[in-house]
C-alpha cells in the first residue's frame, strides 16, 4: 500500500491488530516515555495515545518498534526499494534479471518530488506552547522533538534536489530560548546541515530551515538513512512511500511538506547559539548542555488532524535499534561495493552504535605468502573510518573473512572469540590519537574530542581461550572480584576513577609480568561493577566501549613503544570506570514509575505491555 501520511498508517496498523489506543489521561512530561520503554521492551504494539494532559494533540510511538512491523508499514515498497538500491550499485542487474526488474522506471517516477500549491499542513496554525511538551528523561532540560525531520537547501545550490533531510534532535523550552519566538537545534558532527550552514554564514545570511514532524513513516527513515552516492533524501522516501513526496513550493520560502503534521518554519540567524539540553541520548548518558543554533521560529503550521509521532532514546536496544535493523536490511548489500574487499561492517548497538564497530575485510592480494600479518585490513580499515557516520567510531575490531568463511558478524560473543585467538597486541593495535568522535560520546577529552584504535587480526589461532579464574590469582589492593565475561576476556572491580585515572591503570599493568598467569587472559577489563559487567554480553560492550577513551584508558601488561608503535606483550587492559568527566546515566524518576505500575494493575489494553 501507499504510505502516504501518519493517519493512513495509524489506521492500517490498528486495522492489523499492530497498534492499541490509550484513551486514559497521560503526561506527555516523563509518563509517556515510561510507557513507550517498557511497551518496546516487551515488543508490543505500536502506542496512540489519544488524551494528552494540558494538550490538544494526539500523539503516536512505537511505530517502529519491532522489525516485523516496520516490514508490515512497507510491505508492498519494500522489496522494490532494495531492487532500487541494488541497481543503484550495479545497474547491470537490470539488464540481467528484467522480469525481476520491470517495474524500476516506475518506481524510479515516484522518487521524484512533487511541486504543490497547496497542502494539509497549510490548514491550521499554533504556537510552540501549543506543541506537546514530551520529556523523556527526569534531567532533560525541557521539552524535545525526538522525530524531527528538519529541512535546508544548500544556500548556493537551492532546490528541492539539493536539500538535506536530517534528524536533528529540537529543543522546545527550556534553557535561555524566548518562550514561542525560539527553538534549539542540536545537530552532530558530520551532519549535512553543518555544509549548509557554513555556507550560509560565508555569505552573511540567515539559513532558513523547515522542521517537519509527522507524515509518512518512510520520511523519517529516509531522514536517517546512509544513502548510496547521489540519492537525496526526498527520492528514496517517495520509493519507500509508494508515492511522490508532496511539496508545497511559495514564491521566496523554502518547500513545505505537505502530508506533514506538523510544520516549524525559522531560520538561524548567523552567529546565534543558546544553551541547549541536557538530554537523555541513545548511549545510555545524557548529553550534557552547549550552545547549539537557535532557530528563530516564524510560523507553525499543523493540519487539523495532526498526529504528535515520538520516539524515546537511552541506552540500547530502544526504537532506534529497530531502525538500524531495517536500514542494515536495506543498505547491507552495498558495502562490498563502496568499500573494496570489505565483506561487512557492523555498528554494535549494545555499545551505543558509534563507540563499536565490528568489519569482516579480506586479505586478498598475497595469497602465496604464510605470513598472518594483517596488510590490506589496515587499508580496509582506514576506508571504513573514512565513511561518513563511521568515521565516529572509537573502536574498529577487524577480521580477516578468509580465516573462517562462516563468522557471524553480528554474533558478538563469536566474533570476540575469533579476534582474541588471533590478535597480537604487540602488533596489531592501530591509534589515532586527537581526532573527533561522537558529538554524544563524553569519553574523550572535550565535545567531539577523544581518539580511536583498530584491532586488526588475522591468521591462525594463537592461543586457545580460558574460562577458568587462575589458581591463586592475586590482584593489586584495590582491585577485587574477577568474573570472567567469556572465554578470553577477565572484567575486575577497580577502585573508584579520580583525575589520575591514567596513573591508576599503569599502575595495575605494572603489577604483573608478562609470565603471570593472568595473561591466560588475553583482554582485561577494569569496571566499577564487574558482576554487572561480566553479566551478559550487552552490558559488557556498553561498559566497556562506552566509558573509555582508547589513547587515554587502554594500557597492556609488558607494554613497549617500538618505532612509535604502542603495543604490550602481555594482556590488553581497558580501563572502563565511571571517570569524573564522564556524563551521567539515565535512570527512570521514581514517582512515575510507581504511577506506571499502577496503570498495570488497571486491566486496560495496555496494562500486558507494562
Amino acid at each position: 500500500m501507499t504510505v502516504k501520511n501518519l493517519q493512513q498508517c495509524i489506521k492500517d496498523l490498528e486495522a492489523a491488530g499492530r497498534l492499541i489506543r490509550i484513551e486514559q489521561p497521560v503526561d506527555a512530561h516523563l509518563e509517556a516515555a515510561e510507557i513507550h520503554r517498557r511497551v518496546f521492551a516487551s515488543q508490543g504494539p505500536a502506542l496512540l495515545f489519544t488524551n494528552v494532559i494540558d494538550c490538544q494533540f494526539p500523539m503516536v510511538s512505537n511505530l517502529f518498534g519491532t522489525l516485523d512491523r516496520s516490514e508490515f508499514i512497507f510491505r508492498d515498497t519494500l522489496k522494490q526499494v532494495k531492487r532500487l538500491v541494488a541497481a543503484k550499485v550495479d545497474p547491470g542487474q537490470i539488464l540481467k534479471h528484467p522480469l525481476r526488474n520491470l517495474g524500476l522506471p516506475w518506481q524510479a517516477l515516484k522518487m521524484l518530488p512533487k511541486r504543490k500549491g497547496n497542502g494539509p499542513i497549510m490548514e491550521s496554525t499554533c504556537q510552540v506552547s501549543d506543541l506537546p511538551p514530551m520529556q523523556s528523561w527526569p534531567n532533560d532540560g525541557g521539552a524535545f522533538i525526538t522525530l524531527p525531520l528538519v529541512y535546508s537547501e544548500h544556500p548556493d545550490r537551492p532546490g528541492m534536489m539539493h536539500a538535506n533531510l536530517g534528524m536533528y534532535r529540537v529543543q522546545l523550552s527550556g534553557g535561555e530560548y524566548i518562550a514561542n519566538e525560539e527553538v534549539g537545534l542540536h545537530y552532530q558532527i558530520h551532519r549535512g546541515i553543518g555544509v549548509h550552514q557554513q555556507a550560509a554564514i560565508a555569505r552573511g545570511e540567515s539559513l532558513k530551515v523547515n522542521i517537519f514532524v509527522g507524515g509518512s513513516p518512510a520520511m523519517s527513515l529516509a531522514a536517517v538513512m546512509p544513502l548510496p552516492e547521489g540519492m537525496s533524501e526526498l527520492t528514496f522516501a517517495g520509493a519507500l512511500s509508494g508515492s511522490r513526496i508532496q511539496m508545497v513550493q511559495r514564491k521566496g520560502q523554502l518547500p513545505v511538506y505537505a502530508e506533514a503534521d506538523f510544520c516549524i518554519e525559522g531560520e538561524i540567524l548567523p552567529g546565534a547559539t543558546r544553551p541547549e539540553g541536557p538530554f537523555g541520548d541513545h548511549l545510555g548518558y545524557y548529553s550534557l548542555t552547549h550552545d547549539f543554533p537557535v532557530v528563530k521560529v516564524n510560523r507553525i503550521r499543523h493540519r487539523k488532524d495532526a498526529i504528535w509521532p515520538f520516539t524515546v532514546v537511552g541506552r540500547p536496544p530502544q526504537e532506534d535499534t529497530r531502525f538500524g535493523e531495517l536500514i542494515h536490511e536495506i543498505t547491507g548489500p552495498v558495502i562490498p561495493t563502496v568499500l573494496p574487499g570489505v565483506k561487512a561492517v557492523h555498528a554494535v548497538d549494545a555499545a551505543g552504535v558509534h563507540p563499536l564497530l565490528f568489519a569482516i575485510g579480506s586479505e586478498r592480494y598475497t595469497p602465496y605468502s604464510d605470513e598472518s600479518r594483517p596488510q590490506e585490513l589496515l587499508t580496509q580499515a582506514n576506508a571504513i573510518l573514512g565513511q561518513g557516520q563511521l568515521s565516529l567510531a572509537k573502536y574498529l575490531f577487524i577480521a580477516n573473512q578468509f580465516d573462517n568463511e562462516h563468522l557471524e558478524i553480528e554474533d558478538s560473543c563469536q566474533f570476540l572469540h575469533h579476534i582474541l585467538e588471533r590478535v597480537d597486541w604487540k602488533r596489531d593495535l592501530h591509534f589515532q590519537t586527537e581526532t573527533s568522535i561522537d558529538t554524544l560520546d563524553y569519553s574523550g577529552t572535550g565535545l567531539n574530542q577523544g581518539s580511536k584504535v583498530v584491532v586488526a587480526a588475522c591468521g591462525p589461532k594463537r592461543r586457545e581461550l580460558t574460562a577458568e579464574i587462575p589458581a591463586g590469582l592475586t590482584l593489586p589492593k584495590g582491585y577485587s572480584d574477577p568474573e570472567v565475561m567469556m572465554p578470553g576476556i577477565l572484567v575486575v572491580k577497580g577502585p573508584g576513577a579520580g583525575s589520575d585515572s591514567t596513573k591508576d591503570l599503569r599502575r595495575f599493568c605494572e603489577s604483573f609480568s608478562v609470565q603471570d598467569s593472568i595473561n591466560d587472559y588475553p583482554l582485561i577489563v577494569i569496571a566499577d561493577d564487574s558482576g554487572f559487567t561480566s553479566a551478559n554480553i550487552g552490558n559488557f560492550q556498553w561498559i566497556t566501549f562506552t566509558r573509555s577513551n582508547p589513547a587515554l584508558d587502554i594500557d597492556g601488561i609488558g607494554a613497549a613503544i617500538r618505532h612509535k608503535h604502542w603495543g604490550c606483550e602481555g594482556a590488553l587492559v581497558i580501563d572502563a570506570r565511571v571517570k569524573p568527566h564522564h556524563a551521567p546515566p539515565l535512570v527512570e524518576d521514581p514517582e512515575v514509575s510507581r504511577r506506571i505500575d499502577a496503570m498495570a494493575t488497571q486491566g486496560l489494553p495496555i496494562s500486558r505491555y507494562l
